[in-house]
């Protein structure tokens, strides 16, 4: 799978470390940065990898800043992306398959490197449900993007 990624100099280390690990797990990654610890604009990280979903460069996103609130809202912008800021595993697997989403975001600040991990496997790992009503309602949030 196709992974970009993209992170503010907050999460730089978990980003880091979780580049090492889907790698380590066979995905191609994307790298957007930030590279540094210099301060810098999450936006501008968090518009490159909700660009690489909507172009069909990437299969999925992660977006990583201090709380993933300001990630998940930049990402949100972008049409086609379905992003959430997931803080647990439960979140991580109800968010794929009721919403069908192709983009992850973490906050720095409250998501560990362990627990990252793992919300990242299930949110990897988690097929949309296909369920009418789960559809029903994609559907409607992309007929929604149409009218702006």
């Amino acid at each position: 799978m196709i992974i970009s990624i993209g992170c503010d100099h907050s999460a730089l280390e978990l980003k880091n470390e979780l580049i090492k690990y889907l790698e380590e797990k066979g995905h191609v990654i994307s790298d957007k940065g930030t590279f540094t610890k210099d301060s810098c604009d999450y936006t501008d990280y968090g518009y490159m990898v909700a660009k690489d979903l909507k172009d069909g460069k990437a299969d999925r996103g992660i977006v990583i800043c201090f709380t993933g609130i300001g990630m998940s809202i930049i990402a949100n912008k972008v049409k086609g992306v379905r992003c959430a800021l997931v803080g647990s595993k439960d979140a991580a697997q109800l968010t794929r398959e009721h919403n069908d989403t192709n983009c992850l975001a973490l906050s720095a600040k409250y998501t560990g490197y362990a627990l990252a991990k793992e919300i990242v496997d299930v949110w990897l790992n988690t097929e949309f449900s296909h369920n009418e009503r789960h559809q029903r309602r994609i559907d409607k949030i992309s007929k929604y993007e149409e009218e702006f």
